[in-house]
């Protein structure tokens, strides 16, 4: 049940989806309002048209099979309504739904037993329950734009200023130990797989490394395991879906966010793993059996490189230098600006007390020598 894959969208996990497109010999398609986008030139074609265009959106699904989504800036009601008795969306609209909103998404968690931070609707107006507090916009935030972490009255007031919404997600400010996300997937038929639990840190509420497999007892990675296949059943989830959690002192975990996706977090799978997450995606969606979830290394560092200046640059040299130590994903993007991810390095076979040397000389060489800190301001 091959068939021709769309996807909603033409960035860098497009464009890595594209890549394993190809590998499995699936036509690919994409819509993106950017002509530029990573994904286009090797996509078997693409329809230039903002991701809620309804044109572009029958269109896209009169040439594809099925339809899959590169993130969650999408409107359902749209796409329900555009759609064919044969259109696929994988993940299915009903599975989404729960998910687009980040409150919701808490409610839905919380309704399933999954253990999540203490959380609250928050409208202007209303004193904060808490201090510190975690703000988050219900939708459209990604890569730490859309969050705060608010300490004082007038940091909360200057919010709602600057954010013209009516409510926002808040949640009790969780002291964790780590922060930990696996990526999971489930089939047409209702097979699941899991990836290792790995580490992740954030700067800024962006990604900046990930380690594999997470260095922690593994009683924590069987929860975060259970936890995950307990939302993937009750979606009826078809596809690659990442749970981001918080680890605590007490070997406890709450799930911070969930990504109907392929994601950041599991960048490290194309190197380190039997199979890549991407080419589980596009097996999970396609009607295939899943592949092998397995390490093929002891231990993968994903760095993130992210653009600490505003400039048109394309980091030749630096990225010449650090494919001596790992490979390169460079993601064609013509702007950097500060905390926007450019591409990653992917180092194999490196063990947990090494993480911080390797990550020190890749975001030396990556910023010119400018000191780790100042890469995401």
């Amino acid at each position: 049940m091959n068939g021709t894959v769309g996807v909603l969208g033409g960035g860098q996990l497009a464009w890595m989806l594209a890549q394993a497109a190809r590998d499995l010999h699936i036509p690919l398609w994409v819509q993106t309002p950017d002509p530029q986008a990573p994904a286009i030139p090797l996509s078997a074609g693409a329809i230039i048209a903002p991701l809620d265009d309804r044109s572009g959106l029958e269109r896209l699904v009169q040439q594809c099979d099925v339809i899959t989504f590169e993130n969650e800036f999408i409107n359902l009601e749209l796409l329900a309504a555009i759609a064919r008795p044969t259109t696929r969306f994988c993940p299915r609209l009903e599975s989404l739904a729960p998910l687009l909103d980040k409150y919701r998404q808490r409610c839905y968690a919380q309704g399933l037993g999954i253990p999540v931070p203490e959380f609250w609707l928050l409208t202007p107006g209303e004193p904060a329950p808490t201090w510190p507090l975690v703000v988050k916009a219900r939708r459209y935030g990604y890569d730490g734009l859309g969050t705060r972490i608010i300490h004082t009255p007038a940091q909360l007031e200057q919010l709602w200023r600057e954010w013209p919404v009516t409510d926002v997600l808040a949640e009790a400010y969780v002291p964790f130990v780590q922060e930990l996300a696996i990526v999971a997937a489930r089939s047409l038929s209702g097979e699941t797989a899991f990836y290792p639990v790995a580490h992740t840190y954030q700067a800024n509420q962006v990604c900046r490394w990930v380690y594999a497999p997470a260095p922690v007892p593994d009683v924590v990675a069987t929860a975060i395991r259970d936890y995950t296949h307990t939302l993937l059943t009750a979606l009826d989830y078809h596809g690659v879906l990442a749970t981001e959690w918080f680890y605590l002192a007490d070997d406890r975990v709450l799930l911070n966010e969930v990504a109907p996706r392929t994601h950041n977090s599991g960048h490290y799978t194309i190197d380190a793993c039997v199979t890549s997450q991407f080419q589980q995606h596009l097996r999970a969606i396609t009607g295939q059996s899943l592949g092998s979830t397995a390490m093929t290394t002891d231990g993968a560092l994903m760095i993130n490189l992210l653009g600490y200046e505003t400039a048109m640059c394309d980091y030749r040299q630096q990225r010449e230098q650090l494919a001596q130590w790992g490979r390169v994903y460079w993601y064609g993007k013509t702007q950097a600006r500060p905390g926007r991810k450019l591409g990653h390095v992917t180092l194999l076979n490196v063990a947990p007390t090494a993480i911080s040397r390797w990550v020190e000389r890749v975001e030396s060489v990556w910023s010119g020598g400018l000191p780790a800190l100042n890469l995401v301001q």
